[in-house]
């Protein structure tokens, strides 16, 4: 595991900047770091969605030289077209003919973190957490990679719970897990983890999705704007632009004038989500007015307005990350990051990948995500199954998750018997894994680094002899054996496979029990997993919360003796658990069982 990490760290340590110490953020550390290397040439591309537009020059863009201008310009021009075209076709893939207005307003937010939890993303509707569990569970990586010795609850609190259960004290709780990580240093982390979602695509470029600047006049105003005023000026950018405003429509049009050219000086063609005003009274005190514009754009607008911004290098696209973080955290940062990462694959890759393109990623109704979304976000590949490698299904070769993931997915469905998830999935990197209910995503996590250590040679006898049980009845037909011990790369002559055969199965059952092959061809099992650990478990939305506030939930694990289960039909967490470890059980602390839902 901390070879892993090690060599994670190696991969990407030019695009994770580490954290600040004392007064200076970690924002600014990581915008330092990123400039003090070499600074490649990077190319901004402009496309609308609907019509073709004319390239927009901007210093973005590096011509190599002079001479060769003219054929680099021609060179845009032409991914310009290409871009055009894959963003209609992404828009095909993820909405179908036609975009419900709803559904899409539902996907229509930022990436906002919690109040009483800086590292926890919010989702504020149902639907995008096929997005932002992905996210959430790979910024919780990092944190895992960059923190390893983290613990999830300390002592005192260790202490409290004892005293609640033993003296019936009655205590409420909130861990002290990460909540000392300041804001700056989580928007690092987040970047971080998109910028690891980005590589996971294995592109040779990568190609950001940004929206383009254009008068309001067309959009919608969900809410009045909301002004503040306030005469701390210390951490408040003022703007004398919007200083003549007077009235609220007055105020309005000039905050979207100062909107219009604080990104014409940024020349990255994103609309800005909060604008500042400043006014200076009489006596000469400086009056600082924060315009919250809360705009809204149909479908059909915001697929017009849709630009992009190219990249060679994973460290220019955080540091353009960091440059321009309303990109992220603005209403429509989650849908921006969502098509960054299909147009980067590709969609001639995204199309191999999901074999079958006629039911859309997005489901028209519910708004939410296809398994090949999910895929995708974890593992680069927009693949439709949770399973190991390629299975024959009639004839169909269906393709699942072909190698270790980063990032482990379980879900409630495979103890419903509708599908099977591999052990590429259950078995991931790190230990952090996403969770699905029939609804809903979670993120399941643990700094408990042996939860993901090397199989050992027992645990593979174990879980091959288990992939030729698939109804989990611990034991498999004498048939079988030959097979088994094959694929474990074991003694398989038909002779000794027939000597086994009756020595396995004395009684001619036709039947060769679990516990039977492991005694015989493991007597001496031991297990890297360890019988007691802490996990921690993350749900985005707010109504899932205690007090309606997004936070992690900590909870001590034992692993029980033997191979037989309880079904715990009305715990839906107990039983999803046991999709991963069969003798799980789980006492959450401070009396809050977390949901799935």
């Amino acid at each position: 595991m901390s070879d892993a990490c090690e060599r994670e760290q190696r991969s990407e340590n030019c695009a994770s900047p580490k954290s600040a110490s004392g007064t200076s953020t970690s924002m600014t550390l990581a915008s330092t770091a990123l400039e003090s290397q070499t600074t490649t040439t990077t190319t901004a591309h402009n496309t609308a969605v609907g019509q073709q537009q004319p390239m927009a020059s901007g210093s973005a863009t590096v011509p190599a030289s002079a001479a060769g201008r003219p054929q680099q310009q021609q060179q845009q021009l032409r991914l310009n077209d290409s871009d055009m075209r894959e963003l209609c076709e992404i828009k095909q893939l993820l909405w179908g003919d036609s975009v419900r207005e709803d559904v899409f307003t539902r996907w229509s937010q930022g990436f906002e973190f919690s109040d009483v939890e800086p590292s926890a993303l919010v989702q504020k509707q149902g639907g995008p957490c096929a997005v932002i569990a992905p996210v959430q569970a790979y910024l919780l990586k990092r944190i895992i990679m960059d923190r390893p010795g983290i613990q999830l609850i300390d002592v005192s609190v260790l202490e409290l719970l004892y005293c609640e259960r033993v003296c019936h004290l009655n205590f409420h709780l909130s861990l002290p897990f990460l909540v000392q990580l300041p804001r700056e240093e989580c928007e690092s982390l987040l970047i971080r983890a998109l910028c690891n979602i980005l590589k996971n695509c294995r592109a040779h470029r990568y190609k950001i999705v940004t929206l383009q600047r254009r008068a309001a006049t067309k959009e919608r105003r969900l809410t009045p704007p909301s002004v503040i005023s306030t005469t701390n000026t210390s951490s408040i950018t003022t703007n004398p632009a919007a200083a003549a405003a007077t009235s609220d429509d007055a105020t309005v049009e000039a905050a979207i004038e100062a909107e219009e050219e604080a990104a014409a000086a940024t020349a990255t063609g994103i609309d800005a989500s909060a604008t500042n005003a400043a006014a200076t009274d009489d006596d000469g005190t400086t009056l600082v007015t924060r315009l919250q514009l809360n705009l809204m754009l149909t479908p059909d607008e915001f697929h017009d307005r849709l630009h992009t911004v190219h990249f060679d290098h994973i460290t220019d696209v955080a540091r353009f990350y960091m440059q321009n973080y309303s990109q992220l955290s603005h209403t429509y940062g989650v849908l921006l990051f969502m098509y960054s990462v299909f147009l980067t694959k590709g969609t001639e890759q995204v199309n191999a990948d999901i074999s079958d393109t006629s039911e859309p990623l997005i489901h028209s109704t519910y708004g939410y995500g296809a398994q090949s979304l999910i895929n995708l976000m974890l593992t680069g590949r927009a693949v439709a199954h949770v399973w190991d490698n390629e299975q024959d299904v009639g004839g169909l070769k269906l393709r699942g998750i072909c190698e270790q993931s980063d990032i482990g997915f379980i879900t409630l469905m495979e103890q419903m018997r509708y599908c099977t998830v591999g052990s590429f999935f259950k078995n991931p990197r790190f230990p952090v894994w996403v969770m699905a209910s029939d609804t809903h995503l979670t993120v399941l996590f643990s700094n408990e680094k042996r939860l993901v250590s090397p199989e050992t040679p027992s645990e593979t006898g174990r879980r091959v002899f288990k992939s030729y049980d698939p109804e989990g009845n611990n034991f498999i037909s004498s048939t079988l054996l030959r097979d088994v011990l094959a694929t474990l790369h074991l003694v398989s002559e038909p002779g000794y496979v027939s000597l086994m055969q009756k020595r396995l199965d004395p009684e001619n059952l036709g039947i060769i029990l679990l516990n039977a092959f492991m005694d015989e061809f493991y007597p001496l099992e031991r297990r890297s997993t360890p019988d007691t650990f802490e996990l921690m478990h993350y749900n985005g939305i707010p109504g899932s919360n205690d007090n309606n506030k997004v936070r992690y939930y900590c909870g001590s694990a034992i692993l029980l003796e033997g191979d037989l289960k309880s079904i715990c039909t009305s715990n839906p967490m107990v039983t999803c658990l046991q999709t991963k470890w069969p003798n799980i059980e789980i006492n959450w602390h401070d009396a809050h069982m977390p949901s799935l839902n």
